[in-house]
């Protein structure tokens, strides 16, 4: 399951949808309709806040906005409660660069000229996170063959 800190604009075609599907995961685990993946490490940030589904719920409506832009159309029935949500959620720059990072690898492999487009550009956060400085979040798990990166502003 990767539930993006990174905006969705930044994402193929294949990793929007996916984004949306596994999303959708997450809400289904959070709001008790699932056994499975009730312990995976990207829910921490969500679980964390007063009302994780409202949350998770304003996550995927970012998504669905995205989709729009885009030409996708993604069924917003499948939100559980579309109403907005006033806070953020923190988020690290480290975060935001090792999936900045981790995002560019699979473009590069995937959707060349995607990568392409965004090489060179900074990073942005979905519009649920607002950035603030820290190294890459706890709950990730990174594989051992991917370097920690630093925070955005130590010039990494």
């Amino acid at each position: 399951m990767r539930v993006w800190s990174l905006h969705p604009r930044f994402l193929d075609g294949k990793g929007l949808v996916a984004c949306w599907r596994e999303t959708l995961l997450a809400q289904a685990v959070l709001a008790g309709r699932t056994r499975g993946y009730t312990r995976h490490p990207q829910l921490v940030r969500f679980r964390a806040q007063d009302d994780p589904l409202r949350s998770v719920d304003a996550y995927l409506v970012g998504l669905a906005d995205a989709a729009d832009l885009r030409g996708f159309r993604f069924d917003r029935t499948r939100i559980d409660r579309s109403g907005t949500r006033n806070g953020l959620i923190a988020v690290t720059d480290g975060q935001l660069a090792y999936e900045w990072a981790h995002l560019q690898a699979k473009l590069a492999e995937r959707s060349p000229q995607i990568a392409a487009r965004w090489h060179g550009a900074a990073p942005e956060s979905h519009p649920l996170f607002h950035v603030v400085p820290g190294p890459v979040e706890d709950w990730e798990r990174p594989t051992p063959s991917s370097a920690q990166p630093r925070s955005l502003d130590s010039g990494a």
